[in-house]
């Protein structure tokens, strides 16, 4: 299938190297000449700009690090819809806010083109196994359009509902991430100061009510070994935590603990840890305790 791919980055780059890798031919762009340079090298072809991505195609794939920077990419100068032909197919990868994508979608069929939502989870780890799961929200014709494609970058694909289902599942999921994760760094730190070897919380609460992903996706790789190179950046929980609190204001839903959990993140933001992974956020129970919620090598 002739495809476009728009947005190479830490994400982008290991689902593009999964379509080419399932026999996809596919054009790019990216703002980034190195990763344009990466693509290019796995078989990709290189576009000036979003136009010029989806000219002659039938699908093109976007995994964009925001609202604004999908709907510019979209509607703007030089943008997809200028380089479009009727028929085209938007499948947007990147976790934006419900009413954008609305918005977006609305403007496009105005011009034949469709669009979906396709949000992913499963970190860089899922997109390089090509195991992410992908909440599809959009036409059912669209969905099944579509399909083939993300088969070649997810393992759990499911249609969720009408375009802005998917990143509405998707916000509704990474505000439980945000929230569970920060109350493990908060356990793990209590029970640690409280003379209990991090080791034995861990095998105790992964078998007990107190377990979650959380728990068990962040602690024996990354807290337990100090490792903190992300699999999800904490600037990237604080956004989608943002994606949450933006659209319960709109539906007058309080949402207290995403509230709290998000200025938690914020304080690792401005203590340094943006760039790091989410269970970085136990550090700050950690300077406070002054403890480490490390397991001691073997």
């Amino acid at each position: 299938m002739e495809l476009g791919f728009i947005g190479l980055g830490a994400m982008g780059s290991k689902m593009l190297a999964n379509v080419i890798k399932a026999g996809h031919s596919v054009t790019v762009f990216d703002i980034g000449q190195a990763a344009v340079d990466a693509a290019v090298a796995l078989g990709a072809k290189k576009a000036a700009n979003a136009a010029e991505t989806v000219r002659g195609k039938e699908i093109v794939l976007l995994s964009l690090p925001n609202s604004a920077i999908v709907e510019s990419t979209v509607l703007g100068p030089g943008g997809i819809l200028e380089g479009a032909e009727q028929g085209l197919l938007i499948v947007d990868l990147s976790s934006i806010t419900p009413q954008s994508i609305q918005k977006i979608a609305g403007i496009a069929k105005a011009k034949g083109v469709s669009i979906i939502d396709a949000p992913v989870s499963g970190g860089t780890a899922g997109a390089q196994m090509a195991t992410l799961s992908i909440m599809v929200g959009g036409e059912q014709a669209d969905f099944e359009r579509a399909l083939p494609v993300l088969q070649s970058i997810g393992s759990k694909i499911d249609h969720v509902g009408a375009i802005g289902a998917g990143d509405t599942v998707k916000l509704v999921n990474n505000l439980l991430l945000g929230v569970n994760m920060v109350a493990v760094a908060e356990a793990l730190c209590l029970g640690v100061k409280a003379g209990i070897k991090p080791e034995v919380l861990y095998q105790i609460i992964s078998n007990s009510s107190g377990n979650s992903y959380a728990l068990t996706a962040k602690y024996k790789k990354f807290i337990a070994a100090g490792n903190f190179e992300p699999g999800f950046m904490i600037d990237l929980q604080y956004k989608d935590l943002q994606l949450a609190v933006d659209t319960a204001k709109g539906l007058k839903v309080p949402l207290v603990l995403g509230n709290i959990a998000q200025q938690a993140y914020e304080i690792a933001r401005a203590s340094g840890l943006g760039a790091e992974d989410i269970s970085a956020v136990i550090k700050l129970g950690e300077a406070l305790c002054d403890i480490k919620v490390r397991e001691e090598a073997q």
